[in-house]
């Protein structure tokens, strides 16, 4: 059975986001229902509904940055009670039963891990729709608890751009000591410096853009170092321990290479596209590690919103409506937010 909401969402790559009408399972015996009270805008949701990567199961409805209020449990579930307010982030199903699931990798599940949208909806069949809309079922091991003492709007992103930053410098495990530089100041670079500065690391922002510098440090950069500015990248040149590339666009990664100490490593977290030509002795030389990073498990990504709530970390955000979403999904590609957009879910509850 399957109950009838309101979301928004697109027809095809080429339509603008529009109000539509979308079914939700019953609840299961594992399942937790959540009313959606605010929503993230991921600048993979663009990608998605644009058919960007060519995968988009139409119509599509967008969004994995969810926080909301349960309001109705499974007769099974045991972490979560009418009224606790969770979140839910890029993942909603997996097998949780292959060698990653078991090592708390739900999103390298070795038979495909269910994506909040446009994944293999297993109860209703079709695929899955995600956060833009008014509710939201899920199975009670993909639901998370949200720190109390932060603010549930500003929260929203840490389901994507939150873990998908930490993740990296938690598994390289970044610490008090080491030299991190952060390529990219946006919804993921924003994120990443202030994770690497509340990890102890001194903490550079690498940039093309010198009007950059003001806002890096404001979030925790000790300093910034202008990518185009070759007398500059020359002094770092040999001095990461890590590197945080969070550009989310073919580009030349050949210079941040350069910047690494001998064993450093440079995680790609952005660009899933084909890259300029790598010149091997950047890797060679230096025994060095280009590496990708892809969100986190369940597990780490409550360790996040934990070690958020502990040192009052969430994202900048700048709040918008439901039907302000195509103008938002504009200035997301013309890079004019800082840094991500969250929707008020009550504006497509009214």
């Amino acid at each position: 059975m399957a109950t009838k909401i309101k979301a928004y969402g697109a027809q095809n790559p080429t339509a603008d986001l529009e109000l539509m009408t979308i079914e939700r399972r019953d609840l299961n015996v594992n399942d937790v229902k959540i009313d959606i009270l605010y929503c993230g805008v991921c600048h993979s949701d663009i990608h998605a509904a644009r058919n960007d990567w060519g995968n988009a199961k139409y119509p599509i409805v967008p969004g994995h940055e969810i926080v909301g209020k349960v309001v109705a449990v499974g007769s099974e579930v045991t972490k979560f009670a009418t009224g606790d307010i969770v979140g839910v982030g890029c993942m909603v199903d997996s097998c949780l039963k292959c060698s990653a699931c078991d090592d708390d990798l739900e999103q390298f599940c070795e038979n495909g891990m269910v994506g909040t949208y446009n994944g293999k909806d297993k109860h209703l069949g079709g695929h899955t729709f995600g956060g833009y809309s008014t509710s939201i079922t899920v199975r009670e091991h993909f639901v998370l608890k949200i720190p109390s003492n932060l603010d549930l709007k500003a929260v929203a992103p840490l389901l994507c751009a939150g873990i998908t930053t930490f993740s990296p410098l938690n598994h390289w495990n970044i610490k008090k000591g080491d030299k991190v530089g952060v390529v990219g100041l946006g919804g993921l670079g924003h994120m990443g410096i202030k994770f690497a500065a509340a990890m102890g690391a001194e903490t550079i922002m690498i940039t093309t853009s010198p009007d950059k510098a003001d806002d890096a440090k404001r979030l925790g950069a000790d300093g910034v170092l202008i990518s185009k500015n070759n007398s500059a990248m020359g002094e770092h040149r040999g001095s990461f321990d890590f590197i945080l590339n969070t550009v989310p666009v073919k580009h030349d990664v050949n210079p941040y290479l350069q910047l690494l100490k001998r064993d450093g490593t440079m995680v790609m977290v952005g660009a899933i596209e084909p890259l300029e030509p790598i010149h091997g002795g950047n890797l060679i030389i230096g025994r060095k590690r280009l590496a990708g990073s892809l969100i986190g498990g369940i597990k780490e990504t409550q360790e996040m919103l934990d070690f958020c709530g502990e040192n009052n970390i969430t994202c900048d955000v700048e709040m918008i409506e439901m039907d302000q979403i195509n103008t938002a999904y504009d200035r997301v590609t013309n890079s004019d937010v800082k840094y991500r957009f969250v929707i008020d879910m009550e504006s497509l509850k009214n």
